[in-house]
């Protein structure tokens, strides 16, 4: 949407222009900030400008309304008195024009009193002499107070009408978020939500009505309305569950399709559900792109991290409205780009999320070992987290955690009064079984899932512990070096635990030609994803130059340092009865991929004793296989 607003200087371009964008939360530009310096000075001394003048002008601003339609629009205050002027400005389709009128006398009256603009009260005979009357647009009388014109601006068709760029179906958490984000962008959204009787009535309408202050939103209770509303081709972002539900929706919209249309799924589907969709809607003709979302609720509102994959083509049509709602990196850029063929947006999101779980488990971790080992206080453990994230472990997951530990309910700790029984979705078990499928090692990932299983049973584990006596032991040794060992322990284990995530990625990437960038991913989870970190930025360029952290030069020597420490810790922990699943999973994965001589000869040379498998000798550099027959081989006792 593109709303220009015209007039001579003084009749108030920028007041009303920069009302609407306020309500229609689109950019507001003023032209005269375009001027160049010979301009502004021409203009400061109450010498006009000729046409010679603004042709530069002009086309600069003609260029960025090019760039504004873009991106999402925007609105300019531009005193265009020519038609001439107002056509080299009609760039794009659909301007929406404004023409402010008044009498002379009461624009002196307020240029006279503006304070600080180079303009000169005394070119307004001129301006007056060259305005040319247009036969389109809006003619608004500038007596109004600023309100009553926005207010009649809005209830303009191009505007109260205007086709949504972007729908959304599914008004869960992350599908208002959304939604909201995209309106509060400028972005024209409508969101529609299934209609089930006595259970979800009117909730699309009710949750327009409810968020007035965002006119660009559009809440429909019937399909039909909802996809009349969007602009062609219609661009729809699917926010419902995972499963049969995406294949449902799609069903029922497809007759509704035409040839172009993009569908979006924002959910955390399978990826290999979304590697069919994208081929099957390809062969209708329609666009699907598997997108991966990130951030939750605070995320989806305030700037996601977006791992859109499938359609190239489609990807290209929603850039400028998801580079609009996305978070930002530190360097301004948004956290999106396109991620690759198929359903790899969803793939690494999915990774992204089996990183996540270890990620919290090795916090529950440490969080046990300083609790029930250490016998700190929660103030006190909070205290080192956050001292922790000064030093260079600052991570989203790590703020929170600190925060938790000092949430107080009445007299006690709310966290002693949460259950311990840790939920998860279909994302951890999906990482688990591609791993296998791919064969890419996975225990520390792995054991955050397993551990999340193990709580769920809370009463076996009751049962249990009272059987075995068990109870966690506190520890003898320095409070101040098992501090330090921890941090260092901890923060190898997180290098460990991305290093399996990337190195699934990877090798997924090479096997489906999926040319992923790995550099580009780890930016993308820089900031709006949960598992954000300072070290996620040293990632992104550790990936630039190398496929491994582990083979990174500037981190060996740290590396090789915290190795001891996590050995360490881990040993401690298990010799007081503390279970650490993942920190002692990242030690062992950690120790076995720097292994030169493993014990697995003695595997091989077992699977081929029982089942004649074949194995391969050191001696020979050919490859070949062999087989023995090893109880002919058995000496027997004389």
């Amino acid at each position: 949407m593109i709303i220009i607003v015209t007039g001579v200087s003084g009749s108030g371009k920028t007041t009303l222009g920069s009302l609407l964008a306020k309500n229609l939360h689109l950019p507001f530009y003023d032209a005269d900030d375009f001027h160049p310096t010979a301009n502004i000075e021409k203009m400061t001394h109450g010498i006009p400008l000729t046409d010679h003048d603004r042709w530069p002008w002009l086309d600069h601003l003609a260029g960025n309304i090019q760039k504004w339609e873009s991106s999402g629009g925007g609105i300019l205050a531009c005193s265009a008195l020519r038609e001439v002027y107002r056509e080299r400005l009609q760039t794009v389709p659909d301007i929406i024009w404004l023409h402010l009128k008044g009498m002379k006398e009461v624009i002196a009256e307020r240029m006279a009193a503006r304070k600080g603009h180079y303009m000169n009260p005394d070119l307004l005979d001129s301006q007056l002499n060259t305005w040319e009357e247009p036969g389109y647009g809006y003619q608004m009388d500038i007596t109004k107070t600023p309100e009553e014109m926005v207010k009649e601006v809005l209830s303009y068709p191009e505007i109260s009408q205007a086709a949504s760029h972007i729908g959304i179906i599914g008004m869960g958490v992350m599908g208002k978020s959304l939604a909201l984000n995209f309106a509060e962008k400028g972005v024209p959204v409508s969101v529609y939500n299934r209609f089930v009787e006595g259970k979800e009535e009117n909730i699309a309408s009710q949750f327009a009505e409810e968020n007035t202050e965002f006119p660009l939103l559009k809440g429909f209770d019937d399909l039909a309305g909802f996809l009349s509303s969007l602009q062609s081709p219609k661009k729809i972002l699917l926010m419902i569950p995972a499963g049969a539900a995406i294949d449902q929706q799609i069903a029922q919209l497809e007759s509704s399709l035409q040839a172009g249309d993009i569908l979006i799924d924002g959910g955390n589907s399978f990826y290999e559900d979304s590697n069919r969709r994208v081929k099957d809607l390809e062969e209708k003709g329609l666009h699907f792109v598997a997108m991966g979302v990130s951030g939750g609720e605070e995320g989806a509102r305030r700037g996601p991290s977006l791992m859109p994959g499938g359609s190239r083509e489609a990807f290209d049509i929603l850039a400028p409205y998801l580079q609009k709602i996305a978070a930002k990196d530190t360097h301004a850029n948004p956290c999106v780009d396109y991620i690759g063929p198929a359903g790899s947006g969803h793939f690494i999101k999915m990774v992204h999320n089996s990183i996540e779980y270890a990620e919290m488990q090795a916090l529950a971790e440490i969080y046990q070992l300083m609790k029930y080992g250490l016998k700190l206080t929660y103030p006190e453990i909070s205290k080192v987290l956050k001292n922790w994230a000064n030093e260079g472990l600052r991570s989203y997951l790590l703020e929170i955690t600190a925060d938790i530990l000092l949430v107080r309910d009445g007299r006690e700790y709310l966290l002693d009064m949460v259950l311990d029984k840790a939920g998860q979705k279909g994302t951890g078990s999906w990482s688990l079984t591609t791993a296998l499928n791919f064969q890419v090692p996975y225990s520390p990932l792995s054991e955050a899932v397993t551990a999340r299983m193990l709580s769920s049973n809370k009463s076996n584990r009751v049962e249990l512990a009272e059987y075995y006596g068990h109870r966690f032991g506190a520890f003898a040794e320095d409070k101040v070096i098992l501090i330090e060992k921890l941090k260092n322990a901890y923060a190898l284990t997180r290098f460990i635990n991305h290093e399996v995530g990337f190195d699934l990625m990877k090798t997924v990437s090479e096997k489906e030609g999926w040319n992923l960038n790995l550099s580009e991913i780890a930016r993308i989870w820089t900031n709006g994803c949960i598992i954000r970190s300072t070290m996620m930025e040293q990632l992104v360029g550790i990936f630039k130059d190398n496929t491994s952290i582990f083979t990174t030069k500037s981190l060996k020597s740290k590396i090789k340092e915290m190795k001891l420490d996590l050995t360490y810790i881990v040993g401690l922990g298990l010799q007081h009865s503390h279970a650490l699943p993942v920190m002692s999973a990242a030690a062992n994965y950690f120790l076995s991929r720097i292994t030169t001589d493993s014990p697995a000869n003695l595997i091989q040379a077992q699977r081929d004793y029982f089942g004649a498998h074949t194995y391969q000798r050191k001696d020979d550099p050919s490859g070949a296989f062999f087989h023995s027959d090893w109880k002919a081989s058995v000496p027997h006792p004389s």
